[in-house]
């Protein structure tokens, strides 16, 4: 003869049934069971919806060249201030070191003045690279074949 009792303690409900050797088995309820799936799923391979592959294109391609213009536009910032060190005779004095600074700095403007036509470049090509999977995914979307 089974006895079967359930239970609720702190939000789980618990059912449990006894047997004739008065051993027990139970089960947890569907809360637990939630919080056991969403454990579950942080270890699972990733699978990537055709919404979330448009999203992260789409990123791809607006954050495309940031990295190299952000480098180049350090490196331009960094030979200004070098320039303007020696042009107000932090390091060094004389004419020459004040000459040498003006050009360092100029130098400087040049480079970082290169780092927004580097971004922009980047991106085009990226845009071009990924616009025919864009518009395949987006059109599958539109369309409802998710």
């Amino acid at each position: 003869m089974q006895e079967k009792e359930i239970f609720r303690i702190r939000g789980i409900d618990m059912e449990i049934v006894m047997n004739q050797e008065n051993s027990f088995h139970y089960k947890y309820s569907a809360v637990e069971n939630r919080e056991i799936e969403e454990i579950r799923k942080k270890y699972l391979p990733a699978v990537e919806s055709k919404i979330d592959e448009l999203k992260r294109l789409d990123a791809q391609v607006q954050n495309a060249g940031m990295a190299n213009a952000l480098c180049i536009g350090i490196v331009g910032s960094l030979i200004f201030g070098l320039g303007l060190c020696f042009a107000m005779h932090v390091l060094g004095t004389g004419v020459l070191t004040m000459f040498l600074g003006i050009m360092l700095g100029l130098a400087g403007i040049l480079v970082m003045s290169m780092a927004y036509p580097v971004y922009r470049k980047t991106q085009q090509k990226m845009k071009e690279e990924l616009t025919p999977r864009i518009l395949a995914l987006s059109n599958e979307l539109i369309n409802g074949n998710m």
